[in-house]
């Protein structure tokens, strides 16, 4: 297969377009010896002759015509590359990839992604859902380039392999059966409900996150059913089997039960995005951290317009 050269290639297609070995050496910077040397090379390696003489000038054979002819789609390609790392050096373009919660890919990087449509069009979001602390193990292997995970999995703030950025307080609200006897009180503490048979994964983030809330509450909870998935969770709060506690981030899964919001000390999960050391430099990270912080702004932990408070 014949040696490639794309600055020889260039060199030939010059030619073709200022007519003269003079002219194709002003126009690339060359000397009018360096062109020929160059095109002469050309052609020994590619085994066709590519010139032939026309009294003092030269002109392209049939064979040089041909290879243009085929390698145009290479110099448009090129060109198109050359576009895309301008844009990419100036942040306006590239891909994100995003290891992201559950509950935080509708409530903050769906938001995200539609806003940057309009800000940052060239900027590729690529999203892999991923549990809390999970997320942070695909950032370390390098396999997301931003992970979105909860503060109580993350790493410690002075680890020098991440920057972490906090997004939101996010409310825990506690979820009732439709008829529960405290549903129409005017507020709902958790020791009011420290007799429930509670509903929470046996084990992993939201066990750990339930049981913390209630002992601070002064109680430990009885778990009378154990599941990790929020439909699963609701259907049978809905049910009456139980109650539990729900994000306010995970309140489009709600159905027919009712949440009640556990007043101002009510407890919260910290909701943070996170980079390796370094890559918040870069221009397209930025771009996808600043619309994330946008979203988590209009209320990426809220239910009805309501703002997520804060600790």
């Amino acid at each position: 297969m014949a040696e490639w050269d794309i600055r020889k290639l260039q060199i030939l297609r010059t030619l073709r377009e200022r007519g003269t070995v003079t002219a194709t050496a002003e126009a690339l910077h060359l000397t009018p010896s360096a062109v020929s040397q160059q095109l002469t090379n050309l052609s020994r390696q590619l085994g066709v002759p590519l010139l032939e003489a026309r009294g003092r000038r030269v002109r392209l054979t049939d064979a040089a015509r041909l290879v243009l002819t085929h390698t145009e789609p290479v110099f448009e390609q090129l060109e198109r590359t050359e576009a895309a790392l301008a844009a990419y050096s100036q942040g306006e373009a590239g891909e994100v990839r995003v290891g992201a919660f559950s509950t935080s890919v509708p409530a903050l990087v769906v938001p995200a992604v539609r806003a940057l449509r309009s800000t940052h069009p060239r900027v590729t979001v690529r999203v892999r859902e991923a549990e809390a602390a999970e997320a942070y193990d695909l950032l370390t292997a390098g396999d997301v380039d931003l992970a979105l995970s909860l503060a109580a999995e993350a790493p410690s703030a002075t680890d020098p392999r991440f920057t972490q950025v906090p997004l939101l307080a996010d409310p825990l609200d506690v979820a009732l059966p439709p008829d529960h006897p405290l549903g129409t009180t005017p507020t709902v503490t958790l020791t009011d409900l420290a007799t429930e048979p509670w509903i929470f994964g046996g084990s992993g983030p939201w066990s750990d996150i339930t049981r913390r809330a209630c002992e601070s509450a002064g109680f430990s909870p009885h778990q009378g059913h154990s599941a990790s998935g929020w439909t699963a969770i609701l259907a049978m709060v809905e049910a009456g089997m139980g109650v539990a506690l729900i994000p306010r981030m995970a309140a489009a899964h709600r159905g027919g039960v009712l949440m009640r919001d556990l007043g101002p000390n009510g407890p919260v999960r910290h909701v943070t995005a996170a980079v390796r050391r370094g890559g918040e430099t870069g221009r397209a990270v930025t771009h996808v951290l600043e619309a994330l912080r946008d979203a988590a702004a209009a209320g990426g932990g809220s239910r009805d317009g309501h703002p997520a408070r804060s600790s």
